[in-house]
């Protein structure tokens, strides 16, 4: 019997269980495929300030931390790099958006500040003359997204964790006050169940009796080929239609939101050309020389959200012991910071800052509450 189930080894899954463990609980983490392969793996590793909505920049700020002590705390070498980014703005109506959004980040705690075109340049010589207005944050940067798995993986063994990699969970139970996971090569009993699924915790939830309001974007990436150095900082726009960023081999990520199609649950998902092509004019409008590379791979990327658009972490109402995790905009970046704020609240102690109550969107049926 272990003291917490985790249903998912993303980043979000992966923080919660270590906190736990840190806080003296044995804890299972239960992984349909391997650690940190879903959106933790596939995105494009931006750790960026300015693209964080107002009210979840504190959250933001202390994730940021986190990831800048990955390397060293777990062991395993993530790539993190502090470049500083630049957010552009091409015409009148982009640079009122801009203005107008990072104003209200900059309140908020962004270290940022709104430049001109020309002091941008100065920055970046590879941006584009056509950039009016851009802002700048000395903050922002990268990880590789690609050693998620690797670095969380060390850190969970090194803390006596259970992986159970490769197995998805058919079915979860409850019965004398604990919970059984069910999958396809055996189960497990906890007294404890976190729901830390992505953009499956939809269907992860309704195995509990939760009905999560989960909706999901099919975000694509591209890398290109590697080339000479063309830009050193990461590049955004400010419709948030672009990020872009070089790494130190010479590749270049691209994304930006631009989304592809289908459906996490059923299956399978596809890139959209059209909307691809639109990322890749963007980028070259952006930063002209990448015309000298050609993009070698294009990939996709799940990230779950509800519909107004906050993180869903805390406990389940009507369901005793049961939490959820996910749905976090930008959750790269604050996730190891959310999975640690769940395993203090867990653990009984109180959260450094307020979670975000599930409850608030009626998740449990009438026929699954607890009895009164």
């Amino acid at each position: 019997m272990f003291d917490a189930a985790i249903v998912g080894g993303g980043v979000m899954g992966c923080a919660t269980a270590l906190e736990l463990a840190a806080g003296g609980m044995s804890v299972a983490v239960v992984e349909r495929r391997a650690l940190g392969v879903g959106a933790s793996g596939v995105n494009a590793g931006t750790l960026s300030l300015q693209i964080k909505r107002a009210a979840l920049v504190p959250y933001a700020l202390k994730g940021l931390a986190l990831w800048r002590t990955t390397s060293e705390r777990f062991g395993v070498d993530v790539h993190y790099r502090q470049t500083g980014g630049l957010t552009v703005a091409f015409t009148e109506a982009e640079a009122e958006i801009l203005t107008q959004r990072m104003g209200e980040r900059k309140a908020a705690g962004v270290p940022l500040e709104i430049i001109s075109g020309e002091r941008a340049r100065a920055i970046e010589p590879g941006l584009s003359a056509a950039v009016r207005v851009a802002s700048w944050c000395a903050e922002d940067g990268y990880a590789d997204s690609t050693a998620t798995g690797r670095a969380y993986r060390k850190a969970l063994l090194g803390a006596g964790v259970t992986l159970r990699e490769g197995e998805e969970v058919t079915r979860i139970e409850r019965h004398d006050g604990s919970f059984a996971i069910r999958t396809p090569k055996g189960s497990l009993e906890a007294r404890r169940v976190v729901l830390a699924g992505g953009a499956w915790l939809g269907g992860i939830g309704r195995q509990l009796g939760v009905e999560l309001p989960i909706h999901w974007r099919v975000n694509q990436v591209s890398v290109t080929e590697r080339m000479a150095r063309a830009v050193k900082v990461i590049v955004g726009h400010a419709y948030g239609l672009l990020t872009l960023k070089q790494s130190d081999n010479g590749t270049t990520l691209i994304g930006g939101g631009w989304q592809g199609k289908g459906d996490p649950e059923q299956g399978p998902v596809e890139i959209i050309p059209d909307n691809l092509v639109g990322n890749l004019r963007l980028a070259l409008y952006a930063v002209p020389a990448l015309r000298q590379t050609r993009v070698v791979r294009t990939w996709l990327g799940l990230e779950a959200n509800v519909p107004d658009l906050m993180p869903l972490v805390g406990p389940v109402p009507g369901i005793e012991n049961a939490f959820v995790i996910g749905a976090v905009r930008g959750g790269y970046t604050i996730g190891p910071y959310m999975g640690r704020l769940l395993g203090q609240s867990i653990l009984g102690r109180e959260p450094e800052l307020p979670l975000f109550n599930p409850g608030r969107f009626n998740t449990v049926r009438a026929e699954d509450r607890a009895p009164a």
